[in-house]
């Protein structure tokens, strides 16, 4: 058996993937999440071109984590200016933003490169099961997350 290898962006093909977030583990998640949006799960895998498949996560707002990290669990980020350091809960950025919260693990686990941005762009995060991607033919239901 031959294995082909891709060197032109334009010849991958990418499909599209439905991730159902509710009662899952965050972190769980978002490795599976990120394995699928850098095409890792595609025999032609190439660290140096963007091979991934599209990702669609519904019910976003009820996803879980374990121990006692609702509480504990913080996220900082600076603002920039000279004591701007800010931080934020994990209970706390549920109520305020819980697509950001997935967001965050997928992109922390992505590898810090160029091709970053490229595949949080075919990332799509919604917090209910209402999404508006049901025409794309081929959506595989992943459910061993």
């Amino acid at each position: 058996m031959k294995t082909t290898i891709i060197t032109d962006k334009n010849k991958v093909e990418r499909k599209w993937w439905l991730v159902d977030a509710k009662g899952k583990i965050l972190g769980r998640l978002a490795s599976r999440i990120a394995f699928l949006l850098m095409g890792k799960h595609k025999p032609y895998y190439t660290p140096h071109i963007d091979c991934g498949d599209f990702v669609i996560v519904i019910n976003a707002s009820q996803i879980r984590v374990t121990g006692k990290k609702e509480r504990k669990k913080i996220y900082y980020w600076h603002t920039g200016y000279p004591g701007g350091l800010k931080s934020m809960s994990f209970e706390e950025m549920m109520k305020k933003n819980p697509k950001k919260v997935i967001e965050l693990a997928v992109k922390r686990m992505l590898p810090k490169n160029r091709l970053r941005k490229f595949r949080l762009k075919r990332l799509k995060v919604y917090l209910d099961e209402k999404h508006p991607h049901e025409a794309q033919r081929n959506l595989i239901v992943e459910a061993k997350i």
